[in-house]
């Protein structure tokens, strides 16, 4: 018989990774925060009280475990400009790239919406990721998110928005100086 642990891992994971991947953009530290996610649910799963779904309490978890790593790495990133006095400048070693091998992996259109996401706000990033991408629907998205089903609907539009205007600039680009 399995564990409800098991239960999860096995209906979830692949969900669950690609969520925390696609805030991250890391595929170790997404491993390590998916880990971390694990362990709270294994500590914090008596309290599960069934008021959602196992998916959406998952997913929950998932969100505030990449907030608190995100939180972490700007107080480190932070100090270390602190430390060493850089201001404005230092703003550059936040920007994250992929390495080659996974930019590959996507295909160009898959990329540039990838790469248009970047322009949504953290909030407008999560919205489209579980809507789209993990396929909860605006009830699920508002419980994991803790808001209201009207925010995420706003939220949901003006990221549709901003994705929109990215792709057709971005094809707009393509058409006037060929391929990018």
């Amino acid at each position: 018989m399995k564990t409800t642990f098991e239960n999860l891992y096995d209906n979830y994971h692949q969900d669950l990774f690609q969520f925390v991947f696609y805030m991250v953009k890391d595929k170790q530290q997404t491993e390590d925060i998916v880990q971390d996610v694990y362990i709270r649910v294994l500590h914090s799963y008596d309290n599960f009280k069934g008021e959602s779904s196992e998916k959406t309490w998952l997913f929950s978890i998932a969100r505030h475990v990449t907030f608190d790593y995100f939180r972490k790495l700007k107080r480190k990133r932070n100090r270390f400009l602190e430390f060493f006095n850089w201001g404005e400048e230092g703003e550059q070693l936040q920007s994250r790239q992929f390495q080659p091998e996974e930019y590959v992996l996507l295909d160009d259109q898959m990329k540039q919406i990838y790469d248009c996401l970047d322009q949504c706000s953290e909030d407008q990033k999560q919205v489209i990721i579980l809507r789209y991408i993990q396929d909860f629907n605006i009830k699920e998205t508002s419980e994991i998110l803790g808001w209201s089903t009207s925010k995420v609907k706003t939220t949901q539009h003006r990221a549709l928005k901003i994705l929109q205007h990215c792709v057709q600039t971005s094809e707009r680009e393509e058409d006037d100086y060929g391929e990018v």
